[in-house]
C-alpha cells in the first residue's frame, strides 16, 4: 500500500471531493441557486416533477374573501335612471337567515333594569331603568353624560358592570347572530375600512349580516341612492368628506333591513341641504318601513324634528323620559305672536289682559301663559278687533326643559 503510486486528480475534481456535502448548483439557475439563510431548510426538488405541474405558490397578501366588483355593469349610478332622491318604497327586501320579525308597537323594544357601567373609578352609567316602546326615540344629554356608553351597552359592545337589558326581547348577554341581524348601528366615530370603495364597504357590511353577495350588492346601490350618494360611491372611503362618511355610515346601518337602528350623532358634518335630506329619511323610517330609531344627538332641533319621544341623560342617570308633547305640556307654556300689522295695539291689549309681553328683535311678541290652549288669545283678538297674526306655541319648550333638567342635575351632583 505504501509503495503504490498516488493518482493525481485535476483541480476541478479535487474541489468537488472536498465539498461533497455542498448542494449541487446548476450554472443556469444564477441567483436562484444561492443558499438559504441560516436556520432554514430547503426541501429537495423531485426530478420527476416538472415546473409546469407544480402548484403555484401564494405570493404577496392573501386573496380577498369576497369577489368585490367596484363598478358593477348593471348597477352603475346614472342620475337619469337612478335619481339620488330614491324612495323607501323602491327598496328591495333582502332575505334574512331567520324569518322576518314584526315589532309589536305595544311591547317595548328596549327594557333596562338597574344598568350600571364603571370604567375604573369613573361611573359612566348609574342605575339606569328604561322601558322604551317602538318608534323614533331621541337620546339627549351634554357631552360625557353617558349617551354613547348606553348605546354600546345595549349593543353588547361594552359589558355592563351590573344590571340587565333586553333589545327586541333578547337579553344583551345572550344575543346570537339571528338577533344581531335585526339591529343596525351607525357609530359616532369613523368606522370605514381604508382603501375600500364606498359601495364595497356597504356590500361587505351586508354580507357580514348574512346577505348573499349579489343581494347585498343590489341592496347597497339602492341604499346609497336613498342616502344621496352619487358617483362618489366608487371612490375610496378614506378620501370622503365628513358629510359623505356620515351618509356611508347610515347606509351600512340600513343595508340589511334591520328592525331597529342606533344612530350616534348622525348629522355631524352635514351641510344644511344634506342635513335636511338625512333628517327627512330618518323620520320616515318608522312611518314607512316600521324601523325603530334610537337617535343620539346634542342638537335639540334635530331631535324635535325626527323623534316623538325623548330620553334626557345627565351624569349617567335618566333625568326625563316621555313623549315630547307630554314634556312640553308639563312646562310652563310660552306663546309667540307675530302680528301682521298694528304691533303696538297687540302690546297694549295683551298688557291690559294681565300678561307680561316681551318684544323680540324678529318682530314677534313673547308672553307666558298658564293655559294649555290658545283659545283665550283668539278670543282676545276677536274682542279687541286685532288684525290677523301668526301664533307659535312653545317654540323653545324642549330647549328650556333640557336646560332645567340639566341644571337640576348639576345641583344634585356638583
Amino acid at each position: 500500500m505504501e509503495g503504490r503510486p498516488r493518482i493525481s486528480q485535476p483541480p476541478s475534481h479535487r474541489s468537488r471531493s472536498r465539498s461533497a456535502a455542498a448542494p449541487h448548483r446548476p450554472p443556469h439557475l444564477g441567483l436562484a441557486a444561492r443558499p438559504l439563510a441560516v436556520g432554514t431548510l430547503a426541501a429537495p426538488r423531485s426530478r420527476a416533477t416538472s415546473r409546469t405541474s407544480s402548484p403555484p405558490r401564494s405570493v404577496g397578501r392573501p386573496r380577498r374573501p369576497y369577489n368585490f366588483v367596484t363598478t358593477p355593469p348593471r348597477l352603475v349610478y346614472d342620475p337619469s335612471t337612478s335619481p339620488p332622491a330614491a324612495t323607501l318604497n323602491a327598496l328591495t327586501s333582502p332575505p334574512r337567515t331567520a324569518p322576518p320579525h314584526r315589532i309589536d308597537p305595544q311591547r317595548p323594544i328596549i327594557e333596562v333594569q338597574g344598568l350600571t357601567k364603571l370604567f375604573g373609578a369613573q361611573r359612566a352609567l348609574a342605575d339606569v331603568n328604561l322601558s322604551v316602546p317602538a318608534g323614533n326615540i331621541g337620546l339627549l344629554g351634554p357631552n360625557g353624560a353617558g349617551k354613547s356608553t348606553l348605546i354600546k351597552c345595549l349593543l353588547n359592545l361594552e359589558t355592563p358592570t351590573s344590571g340587565t337589558a333586553k333589545v327586541l326581547g333578547v337579553d344583551i348577554r345572550a344575543s346570537n347572530r339571528a338577533s344581531r341581524e335585526r339591529v343596525g348601528y351607525s357609530p359616532e366615530q369613523d368606522c370605514q375600512i381604508p382603501g375600500m370603495a364606498g359601495c364595497e364597504y356597504v356590500t361587505y357590511c351586508g354580507q357580514l349580516s348574512g346577505m348573499p353577495f349579489r343581494v347585498a350588492r343590489q341592496r347597497t346601490h339602492e341604499i346609497l341612492d336613498l342616502v344621496g350618494m352619487g358617483q362618489e360611491r366608487y371612490r375610496p372611503v378614506d378620501t370622503y368628506s365628513t358629510g359623505m362618511k356620515q351618509r356611508i355610515k347610515l347606509a351600512q346601518a340600513l343595508v340589511h333591513d334591520p328592525d331597529i337602528v342606533f344612530l350616534d350623532e348622525p348629522t355631524n358634518g352635514l351641510d344644511p341641504s344634506g342635513r335636511e335630506h338625512i333628517l327627512t329619511l330618518i323620520g320616515s323610517l318608522w312611518r314607512e318601513l316600521g324601523v325603530s330609531v334610537i337617535m343620539s344627538s346634542h342638537l335639540l332641533h334635530d331631535i324635535e324634528r325626527v323623534c316623538d319621544r325623548v330620553i334626557i341623560i345627565g351624569h349617567g342617570r335618566v333625568l326625563e323620559h316621555d313623549t315630547i308633547a307630554a314634556l312640553k305640556s308639563r312646562h310652563r307654556r310660552i306663546v309667540e305672536v307675530a302680528p301682521a300689522s298694528e304691533r303696538d295695539r297687540f302690546i297694549t291689549a295683551l298688557t291690559a289682559a294681565g300678561h307680561q309681553v316681551t318684544a323680540l328683535s324678529n318682530g314677534r311678541l313673547r308672553l307666558q301663559s298658564d293655559s294649555d290652549s290658545i283659545e283665550w288669545l283668539l278670543d282676545l283678538m276677536r274682542q279687541q278687533g286685532l288684525p290677523p297674526a301668526e301664533i307659535v306655541a312653545n317654540p323653545d319648550a324642549l330647549h328650556e326643559l333640557f336646560i332645567a333638567a340639566i341644571s337640576a342635575d348639576h345641583g344634585r351632583n356638583p
